[in-house]
């Protein structure tokens, strides 16, 4: 079974600006756990099919024109059947004075209602793609996330393999530091993931022999950054003389996270390469392949070699 995560409303509150009209406890203490929203019109006007009490509720114009022209005693009884199922949160939007009695019932029935100034369409949009990311199925790995040309790469590797150092030339370079140590993993959607660092350690980097740097500190703000889309994963792994490494790129490798297939390689490490300029090619040539162009295959074709499509295949790796 999926873990449910949840996001509680004074974090909502503060992060998108919204005015509290009433909250029955503590904000801290009250969470929202679905990524989905609603607008009540059609509850309100007596069709229940498919509502869900744990969703966030939009008044909008239409739904507070609906209830202003009711009769005193028709309105009251549609906000009874409404905020009877005590939804998690009402927002109330446009600046909108709410509808006759409509603060009494909430605070009867324990309901949380806020406001904002945005349009209903806006602010819904706003919520969806805010509480997508704030309820998304997450995991946390061992490794580092660095924005190269405008790439998310992952770099993952054994402790000690040089991901922290490779990720200090990266930023010396001009590119940003998202995640040292952990990388908190988010699937945002069915084909994105987003990566960032816990709050407690975000902006640190352990070098060995160092010991524990800030790296917005030492290098400005324009060398970090808070989250960046994971475009691609590079495994660096200590040199094998015995394994044959990839030397064309003809195929399309991936690994499997949470679902979504993200492009894929292994850099060998020995002496004498320099991982960040490796890393730094990589991003841009993965952002040349998500254009349409593959250098090895323009080279089979000039070659005269018979051009084909291999099967996508995924590494082994990320399991282990």
């Amino acid at each position: 079974m999926a873990a449910e995560y949840s996001v509680t409303l004074k974090k909502i509150i503060q992060d998108n600006g919204f005015e509290v009209l009433f909250m029955p406890r503590p904000a801290e203490e009250l969470t929202i756990t679905s990524r989905e929203v609603h607008r009540p019109g059609l509850f309100l006007a007596g069709y229940e099919e498919y509502f869900n009490a744990d969703r966030a509720q939009f008044i909008g114009l239409a739904e507070t024109g609906f209830l202003q022209s009711l009769s005193e005693q028709a309105r009251k009884e549609k906000l009874r059947h409404f905020l009877g199922t005590k939804p998690c949160l009402v927002i109330i939007t446009r600046n909108l004075e709410p509808a006759p009695g409509f603060l009494a019932e909430a605070e009867a029935f324990g309901v949380p209602v806020v406001r904002t100034a945005e349009s209903t369409s806006d602010n819904m949009a706003k919520m969806i793609s805010y509480l997508g990311v704030e309820l998304a199925e997450r995991i946390t790995r061992h490794g580092v996330l660095v924005e190269v040309a405008g790439e998310g790469v992952l770099i993952l590797g054994s402790s000690g393999v040089g991901k922290s150092e490779t990720a200090v030339e990266l930023i010396k370079r001009g590119h940003r530091l998202i995640a040292d140590d952990a990388v908190e993993i988010r699937k945002v959607s069915s084909k994105s993931l987003v990566g960032s660092a816990p709050d407690n350690i975000r902006h640190f980097i352990e070098l060995r022999g160092i010991g524990i740097i800030n790296a917005r500190r030492i290098f400005g703000m324009g060398a970090v950054k808070l989250t960046e889309k994971i475009d691609m994963v590079i495994h660096l792994e200590p040199w094998d003389p015995e394994k044959v490494y990839d030397r064309l790129g003809l195929e399309d490798e991936y690994v499997d996270i949470m679902g979504v297939k993200i492009p894929a390689t292994v850099v060998p490490v020995k002496p004498g390469r320099n991982l960040a300029i490796i890393i730094e090619v990589a991003a841009m040539n993965n952002r040349q392949k998500k254009m349409g162009y593959n250098a090895a295959r323009e080279l089979m074709h000039g070659l005269g070699m018979e051009d084909f499509e291999p099967e996508p295949r995924e590494l082994e790796f990320w399991k282990s």
